[in-house]
């Protein structure tokens, strides 16, 4: 659970998230609200799917409103699913490709297509419990290699003989937590921390990949206690990366080593350099090694699974005809996860994880409003419609978004250097979308749901 919930975009650009002065730590106002997030998955999504005993949860959507909301539902996750783990495997190919594959020659789309064939070949072999075991080993190599990245960091900046880890971390200008000055900015706290509870809702709670694993456990207990560990570790471990952010950027002030790098490529600047020291190279080489590896196994695994038993309805097959089916998909997923990957390459230089928590507000927010809708409301839903709100409410949010301050929409003042010299209003005054665009979409989709409902007293309770 917590390599799906790192990956390698936690790896690389939580770290380079640090550098940039209106971010710092500001990243943890989300954990946190991920943490509460955590909570309602565990004690108010996971007894609905251990109660119905389902294999893909958006089974759901079929037994409460019907099968055009079922199929929606399962729509909108292959989608996030398929663009969250492109743009995760799209980080660690950028960065195997500059510090390796470009040196021999390699173009960028064969790197892609080892990487999904190596992940292709243990999937299929080994389902569901293969993954289990290998994403734990490959999340504790990750862990491990950040936890002595930091020691070997720390180190070389002599903290040991100065100053403690911590006091020189809050020391650095980097360490920031939390952000209430400015409600118009991406960055304030109400919009990171109302934001993560909603991303950790749907990303985890309503998210196949996550819930497969939860589905897993013995009963609902296990099940519960794992997402309850779980959330307290991963607020530890996030802490540890903007840790090592922070450590990172110090280290570049110092050595002028990466200097002028900021974000996704700092982290492999600094290791993948001779004078750093070959150790921490091989540690970073493994940690994103692992970290790719760990979330984008499961993710095709959860996919493999949805497709197969939303859309090709395998569970009405004979055995012989279910592994074919499996098989099939299962390739076909690997490609399109290819395809993604590379058409993302050329087409954004965002940093991987505002790209992610940008694409999971618009994919993940119908999900949420469709499934507590579901649960808050005792009304059914003209099923055929639910498709044309779940499509029309991200468009909707979408078209605001763009044309909002600091969106591609807004013509800016920009130098000959393409920096920023004066920001431009846009539709809302100089407010700024951040994590709680994904708010917008599920209020808006309930409302919109709610247009489309009539009463039904014979709603699954």
């Amino acid at each position: 659970m917590i390599g799906a919930s790192l990956s390698g975009v936690t790896f690389i650009s939580v770290p380079g998230w640090v550098g940039n002065e209106a971010n710092q730590f500001s990243y943890m106002q989300a954990v946190f609200g991920y943490l509460i997030g955590y909570f309602v998955v565990a004690y108010v999504l996971m007894p609905i799917y251990y109660k119905m005993n389902l294999t893909s949860i958006y089974e759901y959507l079929k037994e409460r409103f019907g099968n055009w909301s079922y199929k929606t539902g399962a729509s909108f996750f292959l989608a996030s699913r398929v663009i969250g783990a492109s743009v995760r495997l799209l980080l660690v190919a950028n960065i195997l490709q500059s510090i390796l594959f470009d040196d021999w020659g390699i173009p960028f789309w064969v790197t892609v297509v080892i990487s999904v064939l190596l992940i292709w070949i243990y999937t299929n072999r080994g389902g569901i419990k293969t993954i289990i075991w290998t994403d734990t080993l490959q999340t504790s190599f990750m862990l491990i290699a950040v936890v002595f990245t930091v020691w070997l960091i720390s180190d070389a900046l002599g903290l040991s003989e100065k100053e403690g880890l911590v006091t020189a971390v809050s020391n650095s200008g980097y360490s920031q937590i939390f952000f209430f000055d400015n409600i118009m900015g991406s960055n304030h706290f109400l919009k990171h921390f109302l934001g993560g509870i909603f991303i950790t809702i749907g990303m985890t709670g309503l998210d196949q990949d996550m819930m497969q694993k939860n589905l897993s456990c013995k009963n609902i207990k296990e099940a519960q206690k794992n997402m309850v560990t779980m959330a307290g570790v991963l607020v530890a471990v996030n802490l540890i990366f903007l840790g090592l952010g922070a450590l990172l950027y110090m280290y570049a002030e110092k050595t002028g080593l990466g200097s002028g790098v900021k974000g996704d490529l700092l982290f492999s600047t600094i290791a993948m350099d001779e004078s750093t020291g070959r150790v921490i190279g091989i540690l970073f080489l493994l940690g994103l090694i692992a970290a790719a590896y760990s979330s984008a196994d499961s993710a095709l695994t959860s996919l493999t699974t949805s497709f197969s038993i939303d859309f090709m309805d395998v569970k009405s097959k004979v055995k012989e005809q279910q592994e074919k089916i499996r098989k099939w998909v299962h390739v076909g997923v690997s490609l399109v996860i290819v395809l993604t990957v590379i058409t993302l390459k050329y087409t954004t230089e965002e940093s991987a994880i505002g790209l992610l928590m940008k694409f999971a507000g618009f994919t993940y927010g119908p999900l949420i409003g469709l499934f507590f809708f579901g649960i808050l409301t005792k009304r059914d839903l003209r099923d055929k419609l639910v498709v044309v709100v779940c499509v029309l409410v991200p468009i909707t949010i979408g078209v605001l978004w763009y044309f909002s301050a600091g969106a591609p929409g807004v013509a800016n003042t920009l130098n000959e250097k393409g920096e920023l010299i004066k920001e431009m209003p846009g539709i809302f005054g100089y407010y700024k979308f951040g994590f709680e665009i994904i708010i917008y979409n599920a209020l808006l989709s309930f409302g919109a749901l709610f247009l489309i409902s009539k009463r039904n007293l014979n709603a699954l309770n």
